[in-house]
């Protein structure tokens, strides 16, 4: 019987339409820290931004290093070829002369040489 009354008692009673049944109600959610958190999250950001910009500029490093010793070394590679370049006139100057007859003589003079026809005279004790 006891049985019965139980099959009898959920039949007979129905819920109306417009009674919905209630949904369980939420757990709470844990609230806010209303102190200080242990992580500064703006500080992270600024560290994080700073070692990103080391990091650039320790790449920029070697490349401007570089850059300045090509600087110096052109610098001076240009003043040495002005250099060589003057001496090169000199010398081509110096060619071209050399085949004239009186750039000869000089030259044969201060070697001691004489010409044809001429006496050597050596004069000593004058100093």
């Amino acid at each position: 019987m006891a049985s019965s009354a139980y099959a009898g008692r959920s039949s007979s009673r129905r819920r109306p339409a417009a009674q919905k049944r209630r949904p369980a109600p939420r757990r709470a959610r844990p609230a806010a820290r209303s102190g200080p958190t242990r992580i500064k999250w703006d500080r992270v950001g600024r560290v994080a931004l700073t070692l990103v910009l080391a990091a650039v500029l320790y790449s920029y490093l070697n490349p401007a290093i570089d850059f300045v010793k090509t600087y110096t070394a052109t610098t001076a590679a240009k003043e040495r070829f002005q250099d060589l370049l003057h001496e090169n006139k000199h010398l081509h100057k110096q060619i071209q002369s050399s085949a004239d007859v009186p750039v000869i003589e000089q030259e044969a003079r201060q070697q001691g040489l004489v010409a044809e026809g001429e006496h050597p005279i050596r004069l000593s004790g004058l100093r």
